[in-house]
């Protein structure tokens, strides 16, 4: 039987048993998807009742401008380096330890295409966090500290054509001017697609395209997602 969103549904609830925080990261390429999927599975885990569980992406640790300036990486930014990979480890650590208490996380405006810090609160009565980049299961560096922070790691793929077709609109859709999104992706973009690619044999699961939620994948026959507001 094909996986299917609610597969993907019961299989991050049935994480957060046992009475204690269980952290699921989400992998992918560059628009594979990973966002799309946190955010549906939260809204629909969450559902009406008290929110019990959070979305924590990676990209809050991105390097600001600024920084990426002082090292000459902003023509690289969103490669390994570009992150405070480090920062992001300790916070999962702290997810996972820190479970009596608010714990902030940064966010990232993608408009700025800034790092906000302090900008997701996570209370105690988050059971389940999700979290989802690029480099959850890279091996070199600070990433590697990454993987044993998380319950289990789900790698998003869907077609190459539509990924870079989807991240192409999305650089327009957030200032870029087509020819210039079309360079960033088949350039910058695609080296940390290419080395996202080598890390997918770590991932716990393989996410299809056909069990993501539109407008990466298909509604699953007899079933509608809720509306997103």
């Amino acid at each position: 039987m094909p996986l299917t969103f609610d597969d993907l549904l019961a299989r991050a609830r049935s994480l957060a048993g046992g009475g204690r925080r269980a952290i699921l990261g989400i992998a992918g390429g560059p628009g594979s998807g990973k966002t799309t999927l946190a955010e549906q599975l939260a809204r629909e885990l969450n559902g009406t009742g008290a929110p019990w569980v959070a979305h924590v992406p990676m990209d809050g640790f991105h390097l600001a401008d600024v920084e990426l300036d002082r090292l000459g990486a902003r023509d690289r930014k969103g490669a390994p380096d570009t992150f405070d990979a480090a920062g992001y480890a300790a916070l999962l650590r702290r997810l996972r330890e820190e479970t009596g208490e608010v714990v902030y996380a940064p966010g990232f405006e993608r408009v700025l295409e800034q790092p906000l810090a302090g900008a997701i609160p996570v209370p105690p009565t988050a059971r389940l966090v999700l979290t989802e980049g690029n480099y959850l299961l890279l091996e070199s560096g600070s990433w590697a500290r990454v993987r044993p922070c998380l319950d289990e790691v789900w790698f998003c793929e869907i077609d190459e054509d539509e990924r870079i077709r989807r991240l192409v609109a999305r650089h327009e859709e957030f200032g870029k001017e087509h020819g210039a999104a079309v360079a960033w992706v088949l350039g910058t973009d695609q080296r940390n697609a290419d080395l996202v690619a080598t890390t997918r044999r770590r991932a716990d699961l393989v996410v299809p395209a056909s069990a993501l939620p539109a407008p990466y994948g298909t509604e699953n026959p007899g079933r509608r997602l809720r509306a997103t507001g």
